[in-house]
């Protein structure tokens, strides 16, 4: 199967050098192109792209704007910034927003095309300690805090040990193997926390049992 990517960047040597870098990919296909947010829903609705690479600052409407309305479409694309800013505030705001991943422009290409094919499989594309690092830094506290609480808390028992377990950002195998099920099963019950839990995607999910400050290394 072949992956629809549009690239969104206020750049054109960027947008250039992307189209040919994932132009060499064979599975993956770049649909368009845009220098704006605003230009993002027209594109998405004209080519139907698995994902969008989306750049934070560019003129008119940026990133993170564009990101927080392309993820309330239905169906919506994966987002995946890739972007120069690493700052906290940035990837908080992106995650939150539904954004499936956060990968920095002077990463390696290879493995800019390794985060496109895993965005698009529906897979985070933070490492685990990463994930568990930044979304340590941003979980709720207070009123927040026990409203994500309650959510995890009513889950049956079987689907919130597969919660936590994303939230220590484990794969589905390693997921698998903890909950002595079989993977297709384990993507069952991810799928049915997401519609459940009314998420956008595992990185949300994660964020929600962070948030809730029910990981065993953080205070009850």
């Amino acid at each position: 199967m072949t992956i629809g990517v549009l690239l969104v960047d206020d750049d054109p040597l960027v947008r250039s050098g992307l189209r040919l870098m994932l132009g060499a990919a064979e599975d993956i296909a770049v649909l368009g192109e845009a220098a704006d947010g605003r230009e993002v829903p027209a594109l998405v609705a004209e080519h139907r792209p698995d994902v969008v690479l989306m750049d934070i600052r560019m003129p008119g409407m940026d990133g993170l704007a564009a990101t927080e309305r392309l993820r309330q479409r239905d169906p919506a694309p994966e987002v995946m910034m890739l972007t120069t800013f690493h700052a906290d505030e940035h990837v908080v705001r992106a995650l939150r927003a539904g954004a499936a991943g956060y990968v920095l422009k002077d990463t390696p290409p290879q493995e800019i095309v390794a985060a496109v094919r895993r965005v698009a499989a529906g897979e985070p594309v933070l490492s685990a300690d990463v994930t568990r690092r930044l979304i340590a830094q941003v979980a709720g506290s207070g009123r927040e805090r026990r409203q994500a609480r309650r959510r995890v808390n009513a889950l049956p028992e079987r689907e919130r040990d597969v919660a936590l377990l994303v939230g220590q950002g484990r794969s589905n195998a390693e997921i698998a193997a903890a909950l002595y099920l079989s993977v297709p099963t384990v993507k069952t019950h991810v799928s049915r926390l997401l519609a459940k839990l009314d998420l956008a995607n595992r990185t949300q999910l994660a964020l929600l049992v962070h948030d809730a400050g029910l990981l065993p290394d953080e205070p009850r």
